[in-house]
């Protein structure tokens, strides 16, 4: 990973370890270049439960709890990292849905991603459009989720 995304990592790690909490990841597109980022970090086990690689619909749905539909949406992030979070009793979660290229996926452009954080009772989902070939495109997409990882988890962060 870049040297920002690492800092990005530590600082969710930082956040985490500092108020005794946990989290998880669901990922799509950046199939697990997220999870391997936070993973990397020493004592990663103390605050890390884990990641699904939901690349496949059918994981989305039936592991994750996604209901079934288009996948590249705002929702389906949303109960991606609702999913994840209850599944692996995480107390925050993030998940990255969305289509790296380099074509269109459900009438969707190459570049969009929707990537949401949540607690098992709340979150909010944003929507990117990041520019480049699918391998810049799953980059931009995790040092972004991580980011928003990072301003869910921060004390002053509302719920």
């Amino acid at each position: 990973m870049s040297d920002d995304v690492d800092e990005i990592a530590h600082q969710v790690a930082d956040t985490l370890m500092a108020a005794e909490h946990t989290a998880a990841v669901a990922e799509s597109l950046t199939g697990g270049r997220i999870s391997a980022g936070l993973s990397a970090i020493e004592a990663a086990s103390d605050w890390f439960k884990g990641g699904v690689v939901a690349y496949n619909e059918d994981v989305k749905f039936e592991l994750l709890g996604v209901d079934p539909g288009p996948v590249v949406t705002a929702e389906c992030a949303l109960q991606m990292a609702q999913g994840v979070a209850r599944l692996l009793k995480a107390d925050f979660a993030v998940s990255a849905t969305g289509v790296g290229g380099p074509g269109p996926h459900e009438d969707r452009p190459a570049g969009t991603v929707f990537v949401a954080v949540a607690t098992p009772n709340s979150g909010s989902v944003s929507e990117y459009h990041f520019d480049g070939d699918p391998p810049k495109v799953v980059e931009q997409a995790s040092r972004q989720a991580l980011r928003d990882l990072a301003d869910f988890i921060t004390p002053s962060s509302p719920r």
